[in-house]
C-alpha cells in the first residue's frame, strides 16, 4: 500500500472515530445531562440516539427508575416526651436530572444523604407534635402523607428529586424504656396476682369455716343419733335381760356369773384373794350355786 493509501485509511479511521466520540445512546431507564467543559448545556435529555461535540462535551447519564433506601434508625420524642427508636424507609426518584445534577454533582450518594437528612428532620417534627398512640396506630398513615408531601415538596424544588413513599417499618421502645415498662408490668401484675391470692385466700378461709360448722353440725347430729340408738339398744337389751331373768331366774343368776368367772380371770396372771364362803364363789363349789 502505498503512501495515499495509508493516508487515506488513516483519515477514514480519524473520521470513524470523530463520529464515534460525537454519538451516544441514553437508555429507556435513564436521562442525561450533556455538559461542555463541565457546564450543562443541555439536561432532561431523553432515550434514543443524540449527538455531541467530540472531546469537549461529555454525557452523564441518571436512572430515573424508583429506587428506595433504607434510613438509618432514629431516636424521635413524642409530645409525652416519649422516645421511640424508629425504622423507616423512602421510595424516590429523579424527576429533574438537570436540577439533580446542580444540587448533587450526580453524587447517588449525596442524594441519599440529603433525602436520609430531610426524612429525619420531617419525622423528628411530625412524632413532636403527636402522641405515642397516635404514632403508633392512632395517625399513622396521615403522619406519612404529611411528612411525604412536606418532603416531596422541598426535595422536588431543591434537588429535582421526588419523593413518591415515606413509610415507618417499625416503632419500638428504646431498651432501657423496655425494660422500665417491663418492670412496672410485671410490679402490676404481682400486685393483681397478689390481690388475687388474698381473695382466694379469703374465700378459703370462708370455705373451711363453712365446713367446719357442717361438719360440727354432722358431728353433733350422729352423735345425738347414736347416743338415741344406744339408748334404745340399752332398753332392748334391759328388756330382754329382764324378760330372760324372770323367765329362768337360775339360769340368769348362772349366765351372770359364768361372765363375771370370764372377765374375772381373763388374765394368767390375775390373782384374787377371797373368802371359800364368798357368794362369788358358789357356782365354782357347787353346780347349782348352792
Amino acid at each position: 500500500m502505498g503512501p495515499k493509501g495509508i493516508l487515506g485509511l488513516a483519515g477514514t479511521l480519524i473520521v470513524v472515530l470523530l463520529v464515534l466520540s460525537s454519538v451516544y445512546i441514553i437508555p429507556e431507564t435513564h436521562r442525561g445531562v450533556l455538559l461542555r467543559f463541565g457546564e450543562a448545556i443541555k439536561t432532561d435529555i431523553r432515550a434514543g440516539l443524540h449527538f455531541k461535540v467530540p472531546v469537549i462535551d461529555k454525557v452523564r447519564q441518571f436512572d430515573v427508575r424508583v429506587m428506595t433506601t433504607d434510613l438509618p434508625s432514629k431516636q424521635y420524642l413524642t409530645i409525652e416526651k416519649k422516645p421511640l427508636d424508629v425504622d423507616s424507609y423512602l421510595a424516590w426518584q429523579i424527576s429533574d436530572v438537570g436540577e439533580f445534577y446542580r444540587a448533587t454533582g450526580g453524587d447517588e450518594l449525596r442524594a441519599r444523604s440529603l433525602l436520609s437528612s430531610r426524612v429525619d428532620n420531617g419525622l423528628r417534627d411530625e412524632f413532636g407534635v403527636r402522641t405515642m398512640h397516635e404514632v403508633v396506630s392512632g395517625q399513622r398513615d396521615q403522619l406519612m402523607h404529611t411528612l411525604r408531601d412536606r418532603v416531596n415538596e422541598a426535595t422536588t424544588r431543591e434537588f429535582g428529586v421526588k419523593v413518591l413513599d415515606i413509610r415507618v417499618k417499625g416503632i419500638e421502645l428504646p431498651q432501657s424504656v423496655s425494660e422500665n415498662v417491663f418492670r412496672r408490668m410485671s410490679t402490676e401484675r404481682e400486685k393483681l396476682a397478689q390481690e388475687f391470692r388474698s381473695r382466694g385466700k379469703e374465700a378459703a378461709e370462708g370455705i373451711r369455716a363453712d365446713a367446719d360448722r357442717q361438719r360440727t353440725v354432722v358431728l353433733a347430729e350422729a352423735f345425738a343419733k347414736a347416743e338415741e340408738t344406744r339408748g334404745e339398744g340399752d332398753g332392748k337389751a334391759a328388756r330382754i335381760y329382764a324378760d330372760a331373768y324372770s323367765g329362768d331366774k337360775e339360769f340368769y343368776k348362772f349366765y351372770r356369773s359364768l361372765e363375771a368367772y370370764k372377765n374375772t380371770f381373763s388374765s394368767k396372771d390375775d390373782l384374787m384373794v377371797l373368802d371359800s364362803d364368798s357368794d362369788f364363789m358358789s357356782y365354782l363349789k357347787d353346780p347349782k350355786g348352792k
